[in-house]
């Protein structure tokens, strides 16, 4: 046996199997095991996936979050064993594979957009559970009468108000008529 082979083995016993779906954009809570003398307790961290690197057993994520003003970054080796559970808060809409753009923002500027699921233009996440269930009703089954559609009633047109012709610029020409008397045939001849 080769030294790779047996290193890929010995990675592929301590690699975590239950790691969640995620990814560069999305805010995740990772539970991470404190040891502080012989006591143990689990504190989650919560932030917003701003790198990846790696693969296999040395992959990391970077996480970024801002509490009380300051900002904090933390580097977790995914599939460490002091890693208890990674879960998933809300995904984010981003368009880069690194957002060290985030660091140093507050506020507004600091915030990455929700990536939103269910139908086109629907502002929040559905699920096919809590939707209304529509009544269905086979085709062959409905009376010709109830399908014909109730005549609706006939709304009166809303006119617009007509504009008035706009004046031909013949008034000028008109006053200069008028002004001079109109010759006579005979007049014209001479």
């Amino acid at each position: 046996m080769t030294k790779t082979a047996l290193i890929k083995e010995i990675e592929s016993q301590q690699i975590k199997t239950d790691i969640p779906d995620f990814s560069i954009g999305d805010t995740i809570n990772v539970s991470v095991r404190i040891i502080e003398g012989d006591k143990e307790r689990i504190q989650i961290f919560t932030g917003t996936v701003i790198a990846r690197k790696g693969c296999g057993l040395s992959e990391t994520v970077t996480l970024y979050r801002v509490s009380y003003g300051s900002s904090m970054e933390r580097v977790f080796n995914l599939h460490s064993p002091r890693i208890s559970k990674i879960e998933v808060g809300r995904r984010g809409k981003v368009r880069r594979s690194k957002l060290y753009y985030l660091r140093g923002k507050k506020g507004k500027k600091s915030k990455v957009r929700e990536q939103l699921f269910g139908a086109k233009g629907s502002a929040k996440i559905v699920s096919q559970e809590s939707a209304p269930k529509e009544k269905e009703v086979p085709v062959e089954a409905a009376p010709v009468e109830e399908v014909k559609e109730a005549p609706k009633a006939a709304e009166p047109k809303k006119e617009k108000p007509m504009k008035a012709p706009a004046k031909k610029k013949e008034a000028p020409a008109k006053e200069a008529k008028e002004a001079a008397p109109e010759a006579t045939p005979e007049e014209t001849k001479e």
